[in-house]
């Protein structure tokens, strides 16, 4: 089966789960404050839908447009905008009749749905698979470093002993996260001569880090082997074959991937000159790169056992206490990232649905499928909870001023507000998918 199709499957079970759950979110409270549910739709039915049955006041449907979902709750100004339900008098079955206390539960049920899978999952995952942790000597070849972090005291090479004064085990996985999101202020290296450092980082690294690409800032280093040159790259057209062994870039020795990847990435010079064995020959290529950096060339590791990884299993208990940590820490990360996005790098690397859809694994992975699954609950969680009207968080924070001022906002004020709040949403959709058709022609 075609990569596409296997991510596609995989992105669409994922979100067809998260909107169900969601939707129900808001569904489940509504039916217990005795509010009726005129609509209950897996993805958009735009015109038609794939499948409908109505079931007492409720319509059960699926759409063809596979953008999200809804509820559709009597008496309530929301994306349908059925502005003649509203201009008839209320009734006591519609949301707009319900005390403001009620009417706060219904809206942040879609969300407290999203968190509570996410956690769920997460104990789950700890459950069933447990976790890999990697120890100092576990990295074969120790960190390549990026060149932002050079200037810190770092070498290519060092081994991170601990962060913050807490020795650190999953050094494979977690490090940057760390240094991106976490505010780190000292680790403590062992170098490749085997001095220990203990080096200081300023709190602002992670924007020095984002702002000058280097990420990710440390990655395990292994050797490797060219597989393949993509046609008509600046790799191709130097002469670069997938046989050639790569032996230094403009003089300096390459051993490790991420040797190569520094210098193509920090090369100031116009061209970069690759110094090449081939049938026991040594040849000197001429690489003009791509904007980007890049010089379109494909390479395996050469060395599987580059990284140990060690197996800790989980009690239910300890799965239960794990779990909500690793919870916690996934929305403060998440929630972290925001400062990179609002600044003009950040803007331009937010993605959509294609972007969501690489996330996943090209092969089926029921462990990543589930983090994922866990990860984007997160995100649909805080994106719901901005006070943007047509989201959830736009009704909260109306909800939130009519119960702290005693006034609620008139209809026709809300009719506006969610117009603006739909094209605010539709704007930030064409944008975020724009820019992944963008990165599909130009990289």
């Amino acid at each position: 089966m075609p990569e596409f199709l296997i991510k596609g499957a995989q992105l669409l079970l994922s979100l067809s789960i998260l909107v169900v759950l969601h939707e129900l979110g808001h569904f489940i409270p509504a039916k217990l404050f005795k509010t009726r549910v005129e609509k209950f739709y897996l993805f958009f039915d735009v015109k038609f839908s794939l499948f409908k049955k109505k079931i007492g006041d409720t319509v059960y449907g699926i759409g063809w447009l596979p953008l999200g979902g809804y509820v559709k709750i009597a008496g309530m100004i929301d994306e349908s905008m059925d502005t003649e339900q509203m201009a008839l008098p209320p009734q006591p079955w519609e949301f707009r009749s319900k005390p403001a206390w009620q009417r706060l539960i219904i809206m942040l049920g879609g969300v407290t749905v999203n968190f509570i899978l996410a956690f769920f999952l997460f104990m789950m995952m700890l459950l069933v698979w447990g976790t890999n942790y990697s120890t100092k000597d576990d990295i074969k070849y120790g960190f390549g470093i990026a060149k932002t972090l050079e200037s810190y005291g770092f070498q290519q090479g060092d081994r991170i002993i601990s962060v913050d004064g807490k020795p650190y085990k999953d050094l494979s996985i977690d490090i940057n996260k760390y240094i991106m999101f976490r505010e780190v202020g000292n680790i403590k290296v062992e170098h490749p001569d085997g001095t220990v450092a203990d080096i200081q980082l300023p709190e602002d690294i992670g924007t020095k880090l984002f702002e000058a690409g280097d990420i990710p800032a440390i990655a395990p280093r292994y050797p490797f082997q060219l597989d393949s040159v993509s046609k008509d790259s600046p790799a191709d057209k130097s002469g670069l074959k997938a046989m050639d062994k790569i032996i230094s870039v403009n003089g300096q020795p390459i051993t490790y991937y991420s040797d190569l990847t520094y210098q193509i990435k920090n090369n100031t010079k116009e061209n970069l000159v690759l110094e090449v064995e081939r049938n026991n020959e040594i040849k000197n290529l001429t690489i003009t790169q791509n904007e980007d950096k890049t010089i379109g060339i494909v390479s395996t590791i050469a060395d599987l056992d580059y990284i140990k990884l060690n197996k800790r299993e989980y009690t239910f208990s300890e799965s239960i206490t794990g779990g909500l940590s690793q919870g916690y820490w996934e929305v403060k990360d998440y929630l972290a990232q925001f400062k990179y996005i609002f600044t003009k790098k950040g803007a331009s690397q937010i993605g959509g649905f294609a972007a969501i859809g690489n996330m996943f694994p090209a092969t089926w992975n029921w462990h990543a499928f589930w983090y994922l699954t866990a990860f984007l609950s997160i995100m649909l969680g805080v994106l719901n909870l901005l006070p943007i009207p047509a989201l959830d968080g736009g009704h909260v924070m109306f909800l939130l001023y009519e119960m702290v001022s005693g006034r609620k906002p008139g209809d026709k004020f809300m009719e506006y507000a969610q117009m603006v709040g739909f094209f605010i949403l539709i704007a930030l959709v064409l944008f975020a998918n724009g820019n992944d058709i963008f990165k599909a022609i130009f990289n």
